[in-house]
């Protein structure tokens, strides 16, 4: 980790996380992984970004809220130099350069990893989705950038699809979260189905959970589930690689439903005993599923490779 200096400087990972970070942000799922190079390239590009924001902001050492504010300093200088010195900010340059992005999205996931350092418990539902649009939010914003995509309607669609997803995550990391000292799960939601913190103290592989905390969780699961279904029309609405690739996440995210259901019902690995993890053929049946409904005029978007603007008509 350098030193921080006279000037804001990024911290630096050794060479072996850079390409641990590249790595797993190539590990995406089907769909995306069938985009043109250049568009795989420039959403790997985005990805590593958010991935260093959310390591230093969940397993740094350190004082991360300090590392954070540094990360945000180099952040700044893809917009205002165009010389960041964090290997990961480099290699943003030229895809904020040839796609247009702003800087907004970003800054509000550092802004949500600062959050994290201080709030660890949410009161109300509402207090989690207001978390959602700093930390998940922004995430759909910038890949629809990615494909010039801009209309309105459009991006309220993908901020329901966001949040859901980083719902979708949260439940299949109660016990982690627990472990790491966050409990997402609002606390009027645990005190409606007298669910304590302790209950998510299972260690892995005990597979102990609660029948108050299975119908919690079964309570959670499918008011994340709604609030994707409702932001699934997005997909209706692109075209081309854009379709394809919003099918892609939203696919990803049924699927893990599918996993979070099996492992409250009894007919899989207890959800305390680890994320559930989503099977590869869940994710191409809803693939399938997603993209079979023909495309609407409302929301027709122009392949990412084409000259034209790709605004939604």
């Amino acid at each position: 980790m350098a030193a921080i200096s006279d000037g804001p400087v990024a911290p630096q990972y050794p060479p072996e996380q850079v390409l641990e970070h590249k790595r797993r942000a190539e590990n995406f799922p089907v769909a995306l992984r069938l985009l043109p190079r250049t568009l795989r390239a420039d959403l790997i590009a985005v990805y590593g970004v958010v991935r260093v924001i959310d390591d230093l902001g969940d397993c740094a050492p350190g004082d991360r809220t300090a590392l954070l504010e540094a990360f945000r300093a180099d952040l700044a200088s893809v917009w205002e130099t165009g010389r960041p010195q964090h290997p990961v900010l480099q290699q943003l340059v030229p895809t904020v350069a040839a796609r247009g992005l702003d800087r907004e999205p970003f800054d509000r996931v550092v802004r949500a990893n600062l959050l994290d350092q201080r709030v660890h418990r949410y009161a109300t539902y509402s207090q989690l989705r207001d978390y959602c649009t700093l930390s998940a939010d922004p995430i759909g914003r910038i890949v629809l950038a990615l494909f010039g995509v801009g209309d309105p309607v459009a991006i309220e669609l993908s901020d329901r699809v966001c949040t859901a997803l980083q719902l979708i995550e949260h439940w299949q990391d109660i016990a982690e979260d627990r472990r790491a000292g966050r409990v997402y799960l609002p606390q009027e939601d645990l005190a409606a189905y007298r669910v304590v913190e302790a209950d998510l103290d299972a260690l892995p592989g005990e597979g102990v959970s609660s029948p108050a905390l299975r119908a919690l969780m079964a309570f959670e699961i499918t008011r994340a589930a709604e609030l994707l279904d409702s932001g699934a029309p997005l997909v209706r609405m692109l075209h081309g690689w854009a379709r394809l690739a919003v099918a892609g996440y939203v696919a990803g995210g049924r699927a893990a439903v599918d996993a979070l259901r099996r492992s409250v019902s009894g007919r899989a690995a207890d959800i305390l005993t680890g994320p559930p993890r989503p099977r590869r053929r869940d994710v191409l049946r809803h693939l399938l599923g997603a993209l079979h409904e023909p495309p609407t005029r409302r929301g027709a978007v122009s392949d990412a490779h084409q000259p034209a603007s790709g605004e939604v008509q």
